[in-house]
Parts: C-alpha cells; structure tokens; sequence
C-alpha cells in the first residue's frame, strides 16, 4: 500500500504552482526579447523543476549544472534572436 508524506505532498503542490509562474515568467522575457531576464527565469524554472529530479538521484550537486546550463541555454537562444536576419526584414503585407 502507498504512503502518502503530506510534507511532500505539499512541497510538490507548492514546487509545481511556483514552476508554473516562473515558466510564464520566462516566456514574458522571451517574447520581450529580454536576455538576461529570460536567462534567469530559465534558470529558477530549472531549479523548481529539479525538485522531482532530486527525489529520484538524491544528489543536489546536479541542479545547480542544471540550473546554469539552463541560463546559458536560454542566454545564448535570445542571443540569437536579436541577431538581424541575413535576408533583412520582411514587411507585413
């Protein structure tokens, strides 16, 4: 039979509610275009996303390569979005 911890209960419920306002957090930058915001946000996203990853590995030293791999990631994709296109921009016709 299954156990139930209402202590993890909760802190999946309250882990899973912060991830998901982050989340709309990190596409707000996103669609603003802003770098290091979305950098950031990204990088939180990762930390309270890897609360369900560390009750499986039980080892904390991976969320924070996760976490910084997750800010660079995002960090150089809006990089690359604020790069001009080569074939210039395309009217809206």
């Amino acid at each position: 039979m299954w156990s139930i911890d209402p202590w993890l209960s909760l802190g999946v419920f309250v882990s899973t509610a912060a991830t998901d306002a982050v989340y709309v957090m990190f596409n707000a930058a996103v669609s603003a275009k802003r770098r290091v915001p979305a950098a950031t946000w990204s990088s939180v996203w990762y930390l309270l996303s890897a609360f369900a990853v560390i009750s499986y590995t039980k080892n904390w030293a991976y969320v924070g390569f996760a976490a910084a791999g997750s800010w660079v990631g995002a960090f150089l994709s809006m990089s690359l979005l604020r790069k001009p296109s080569l074939l210039g921009r395309v009217s809206d016709a």
